[in-house]
Formats: C-alpha cells, sequence, structure tokens
C-alpha cells in the first residue's frame, strides 16, 4: 500500500470534505498523515490518519478575509511552515502529496520533493472563464494599492520563498487557485460554473459528506419539526444582530429554529423566541437531514452539504467566493439570495415562506440532490488519487532524491 500525505489551511471548510477521503484510504490500507494545525487534531485523528502539527500552532487568518489580505497570508504562512513540514515530509517519505488548492506550502514541499502532487478544490474550482476570488485583477490590483503594507508584506514573502525553495508550483499571485496534474473538485459538474471549460485534469466528485462524531448532546431526532436551520459559519465572528434578525424571522414559520453561531457568543444575540436553539456549533449534517430550509453564507461546504440533503438556501454571502455560490445557487433554482445590507425580519420572512410555499425551490434542491449523490463523493476521490497513484502524472519525474523504502 502507498504513503498519502494531507496538507491543509485551517478552514473547517477545507478540511471537513478531505477526512471522509482520509478514512477511506485508510479503510484501503493506506498510510495516512495529515498536517494541519491543533484544531482539527482531534477529527483528523478519528479518521484514521497520523497528525502532524505546523509549527507555531494554529494558524490565524484574517477576519473577515479579502483577497489581498488572503494572498498575503498564506506567503507569509508558507514561509513559516515550510521548514518543519519538510523535515516531516522527508522522514514519512509519502508516495502522493494531497493539498489545498489555497495551500501553497503543500505545492512547494511536493516541488522540493519531487513527489507527484493532487490538489483539493473544496470551493468551486478556477479558470480563465472562472475567475478565483484571488486572481491579478484589476480590482484585487486596486485593492492592493490601497493596502500598502499587505502587498510589501506579501512581496517579502514570496521573495524569501523565491531564495530557499523551488517555486514554480505557485502561481505569481493566485494563491487560492494552486493546480497540479490531478484536481479534486468536491462538488457535482453541475454545480460547477461553466464545468465544460475545464480539461480532464479536474475531476468533479461531488460533495464529501461522511460519517462524522455524533455530538450527544444534541439530539435532532427529538426537535419539533418542520426545523429551520441558519448558520453563518464556523470560522469568523458572525454579526449577532444578523443571527438574531435570523431567528426572529424564522420563529413563527417553523416547529423548532436552529441557529449555529459559530465563533459569536450566543448569549450575545439577546433574548430568542421559545422555539429556537441557539448553540456555537451543531452536527450539521444531522441538522440538515431534517430541515425544511436552510439560511446560509454560502460557504461551499455547507452549501454541498445542504444540496447533499436536498435543502432549499436563502444565501446571505458574507465575502470570497460566496456571491458567486449564491449566484449558482439561485440561477439553479435551489434558493434563494439576499445581500446583506438588505436584511430586515420582514425580508427574511417573506423570502423564507417563498421557500416553504413554491415547490420549484425544493424541486430544484432535489434535483442538484441526485447530481451530488451521483457525482461518487469520497469514495471516487479515494478511487481517483489511487489511479493516480497508479499511473502517475505523465510530466513528474523520477523521485531520485529520495532513498528506496525499507
Amino acid at each position: 500500500m502507498s504513503a498519502v500525505a494531507f496538507l491543509n489551511i485551517g478552514m473547517h471548510g477545507r478540511v471537513n470534505p478531505t477526512l471522509p477521503v482520509v478514512a477511506e484510504l485508510v479503510r484501503r490500507g493506506h498510510s495516512v498523515s495529515y498536517h494541519t494545525s491543533p484544531l482539527f487534531s482531534a477529527e483528523i485523528a478519528a479518521a484514521g490518519a497520523a497528525v502532524h502539527l505546523y509549527s507555531g500552532g494554529d494558524q490565524p487568518l484574517a477576519d473577515p478575509p479579502t483577497p489581498v489580505n488572503l494572498v498575503e497570508g498564506l506567503a507569509r504562512t508558507t514561509v513559516g511552515v515550510l521548514p518543519g513540514v519538510l523535515a516531516d515530509l522527508r522522514r514519512l517519505r509519502p508516495d502522493l502529496i494531497v493539498h489545498d488548492s489555497a495551500c501553497p506550502w503543500g505545492a512547494v514541499a511536493a516541488r522540493e520533493l519531487n513527489v507527484p502532487a493532487a490538489s483539493s478544490f473544496t470551493t468551486f474550482a478556477f479558470n480563465r472563464r472562472v475567475s478565483s476570488p484571488t486572481r491579478g485583477s484589476r480590482s484585487l490590483l486596486a485593492a492592493a494599492a490601497a493596502q500598502p503594507r499587505s502587498i510589501q508584506a506579501y512581496l517579502r514573502s514570496r521573495r524569501e520563498l523565491h531564495r530557499r525553495y523551488h517555486t514554480g508550483a505557485l502561481p505569481p499571485v493566485d494563491l487560492g487557485n494552486i493546480r497540479q496534474p490531478l484536481n479534486l473538485v468536491f462538488t457535482s459538474r453541475e454545480f460547477q460554473v461553466d464545468a465544460a471549460a475545464f480539461d480532464e485534469s479536474y475531476r468533479f466528485v461531488g460533495p464529501s459528506v461522511g460519517a462524522r462524531p455524533i455530538d450527544r448532546s444534541f439530539h435532532t431526532d427529538q426537535l419539533p419539526g418542520p426545523i429551520l436551520y441558519a448558520s453563518l459559519g464556523t470560522i469568523f465572528s458572525a454579526d449577532p444582530k444578523l443571527l438574531h434578525v435570523f431567528a426572529t424571522a424564522l420563529a413563527p414559520l417553523g416547529g423548532t429554529v436552529v441557529v449555529s453561531t459559530g465563533q459569536t457568543d450566543p448569549a450575545a444575540l439577546g433574548p430568542l423566541p421559545a422555539n429556537v436553539l441557539a448553540r456555537r456549533s451543531v452536527p450539521q449534517p444531522h441538522v440538515l437531514a431534517r430541515a425544511a430550509l436552510f439560511i446560509t453564507h454560502g460557504g461551499m461546504n455547507s452549501v454541498n452539504e445542504a444540496l447533499y440533503a436536498g435543502v432549499p438556501m436563502l444565501v446571505v454571502p458574507q465575502g470570497a467566493d460566496q456571491p458567486m455560490v449564491a449566484s449558482r445557487v439561485v440561477a439553479l433554482d435551489a434558493g434563494l439570495s439576499i445581500d446583506t445590507e438588505d436584511v430586515t425580519v420582514a425580508a427574511v420572512r417573506f423570502l423564507a415562506q417563498r421557500l416553504l410555499d413554491e415547490p420549484s425551490f425544493r424541486a430544484g434542491a432535489r434535483t442538484l440532490q441526485d447530481a451530488q449523490r451521483r457525482a461518487g463523493g469520497y469514495r471516487r476521490a479515494a478511487d481517483e488519487l489511487e489511479r493516480y497513484m497508479r499511473t502517475g502524472p505523465r510530466t513528474q519525474p523520477a523521485r531520485a532524491d529520495l532513498p528506496p523504502r525499507g
């Protein structure tokens, strides 16, 4: 069997889809290491991988993220973690490195060690026709001009990387869109924007939804229905006033309103209707399995999980690629969208009532549910990685720098 190393950035939306793939590879007899921040240690260990922590602890991300501070933070983090990552990988001698599409240190490590690499896209796939948020566009350049300290820090990090490592695998700017000869995209071709514009190196394997540890303190099956669910993600702080509006708007429409507050203290929402349950985190796939609708920020992982469950959505984009995700949900009749500045109790209640009453939204979500499930999920992803390890990338040179296995 083979040794596979996963490298990722510190975001639930990036890590969670890889965990069922890790568990499947372990089940098939492969040795899997996972290089990560301490925040994810327990979940990764539960999937069966050997956990290797980045030096310096959890890697902070800008809150809220913007394309400029994201590329600066990724470049800076790469400088900091690469020495430790390379030391671990030289000892482990993996046959394959699987890194997130926004994980520059994974791409550089693969090039340094001359190991085949695959990229994991938990967002949409991007190319010239489907623009990445970190692409070197006029808007990015204009934003960078307004943040000279960020761009100076980025240039310092890139110079340092160029001085110390082989950085040919990295794009000049677009560090959120690092491609490899194999690119696993965790959505279906039907949901991907302009899927026909991508070559065979992109494999649309669908949502990677697998068993997660059960939160026995959260009894989803005992909640009165219909369940209406709202979450703005778990990584960044959500505006408590916004979450309060969602709870107040949904309360008259459902049996139970579940609000996941993420980094926001539930107490900050203030008094809530009696049928509202606010928690920092909930077992999202289990809640979605019973939900009648979902208010979401439009993070790709959350949207994929909702579509996998066939749940219509009201998308309230907060940044990054979320407006693009929201547009796709609306275009495919799987939900509606509203800008944050337009959110009021009356507006949210009106749109939520439409999602509950108009069968076209449930039908659109169910159509995409079928497509998401047909794509294959984590088993298909494991199949693709095994096939890649057997055949190898056609342009990959021999690994002459590593000693043979004992």
